[in-house]
């Protein structure tokens, strides 16, 4: 009996064996597989290292289910992707490779280059959705253009046809004796532990990623549409990092939410819920229409704005050091958790560019490096919406008052508290403000403003004016 030739499944931004189609049509070959993984340190954007500790768990993790479920050993590789392929076939004389599709552009002119090569030496290459609701040149406006603004983007995918979650193969064989690295060669891991407040927060790898799901659904949907915005609260499903590593699928993150929703008579919650995972989809569809989005303005007028690089301004709000305690808590968090609530997000980013006058590309690098999450589609996107030079954005003239906000939605002060010791004796009504405590009160709460505490870095009236000006500036 002639035993057939294998087949690679190359792992990336996929790391999960259900809903996952390269894996599922390479199992209908019925050929031996080889799982691989490449940590392919050549490309532009490497991993910042909160999401470095993220892949050093989520391989741990997708190892132990390959082995727990089909005996079979994940093979690390480092090195150029090109370059790894091309040994690892010549030494088992595989006959096809299959992946699922990555959305960046760097990883698209790699895939392709890699693509046209393995063909010609005459393998059969195989390439799939494995982290989109929809591919971003299915979806066109009605002049078959991109879109441009989310709300039509949304209406859009509504009406469109989600495909069936894919079961995860129960049987394969499994080419054996393949050594590769070990998961600490790849140095993942930090040497410092600055990510010890990682691990009490976070279980990286596809059984966590369901089982957070399923809880979402069951208790946290509910009043999402309002609760989501209380950075106190544990309201958000926190799947992000999840989902840009793959470990679950928007499909079935789509799927379980419909059900939920007809199931549970959740119909306005569960639909905010999915119009946020659409705004995912949404920047992975300007990314691909449009490559520059991390690095250059979308709104080319915004060449123009008159930014003050000031690398000091930069450090402070880094170590949350501004002033404002819903700004120094949201970075503080950041810096302990690998995340940041989404409303604190788009304060700490409003004030960074508007009363600081940063670029918002210095805040995209921050966050690239200190989030667990950090999606290049999604942070380049977000950025520049705060900014006002994206697409679809907020206008450059929406200037988040950092006192107001805090008051509004951490009205207690309790999520400022937990990541600001400091100010844990401050009265509520002072909480966002300390600078208007009294004395007494401030004493009382063993506060000195620029000794325990910073004083603001800028007054917010003055860094409104100021934003607005530039602004005004850069239209002339």
């Amino acid at each position: 009996m002639t035993v057939s030739a294998p087949i690679i499944v190359w792992f990336r931004q996929d790391l999960r064996i259900h809903d996952n189609p390269a894996l599922v049509h390479a199992a209908k070959m019925k050929a031996p597989i080889i799982f691989i993984y490449i940590l392919d340190e050549t490309m532009p954007w490497q991993m910042g290292a909160a999401s470095r500790w993220w892949l050093h768990q989520s391989l741990t993790a997708l190892n132990d289910t390959l082995l727990k479920k089909y005996s079979a050993t994940l093979v690390l590789l480092k090195g150029s992707a090109a370059a790894i392929l091309d040994k690892l076939i010549t030494d088992t004389n595989a006959q096809a490779v299959y992946w699922n599709r990555c959305y960046e552009p760097h990883h698209i002119e790699r895939d392709q280059k890699i693509k046209k090569t393995l063909t010609e030496r005459g393998l059969a290459v195989h390439s799939f959705n494995g982290s989109l609701l929809k591919e971003p040149w299915e979806i066109q406006n009605l002049s078959k253009q991109p879109f441009k603004v989310f709300t039509p983007f949304w209406k859009s995918l509504q009406k469109q046809l989600i495909r069936d979650i894919y079961p995860a193969p129960s049987k394969l064989s499994i080419v054996e004796n393949l050594f590769g690295l070990r998961i600490a060669d790849l140095n993942l891991i930090p040497i410092i532990p600055w990510y010890r407040g990682f691990e009490s927060m976070w279980v990286p790898g596809e059984i966590s990623a369901r089982n957070k799901l399923k809880k979402f659904l069951a208790q946290n949907v509910k009043n999402y549409k309002q609760a989501r915005d209380n950075p106190a609260l544990e309201t958000t499903s926190r799947l992000s990092p999840h989902l840009h590593f793959g470990e679950i699928s928007p499909v079935q993150i789509w799927h379980a939410a419909i059900e939920c929703k007809e199931s549970a008579n959740l119909q306005t919650d569960v639909h905010h819920f999915l119009s946020e995972i659409t705004w995912r989809e949404f920047s992975y569809h300007l990314l691909y229409h449009f490559p520059d989005l991390p690095t250059v303005s979308f709104r080319k007028d915004f060449d123009k704005f008159p930014w003050k690089k000031n690398a000091k301004h930069l450090q402070l709000w880094q170590k949350g050091l501004t002033g404002y305690p819903i700004v120094d808590a949201g970075m503080r968090e950041l810096w302990h958790t690998g995340w940041m609530h989404n409303r604190v997000r788009m304060v700490v980013a409003s004030f960074l560019i508007k009363h600081l006058l940063q670029p918002w590309q210095d805040g995209e690098a921050w966050f690239w490096d200190t989030l667990v999450d950090a999606d290049l589609a999604n942070n380049a996107a977000s950025w520049q919406w705060v900014a006002g030079s994206g697409a679809d954005a907020a206008p450059y003239f929406r200037i988040f008052n950092p006192v107001l906000q805090g008051e509004k939605f951490d009205k207690e002060g309790k999520y400022v508290k937990k990541w600001l010791p400091e100010l844990r004796g401050l009265p509520a009504k002072y909480v966002h403000s300390p600078w208007e405590a009294p004395t007494e009160v401030l004493k009382k709460a063993n506060i000195t403003l620029g000794e325990t505490y910073p004083k603001p870095m800028i007054d917010h009236a003055v860094g409104r004016m100021r934003a607005l000006e530039a602004y005004k500036n850069m239209k002339r």
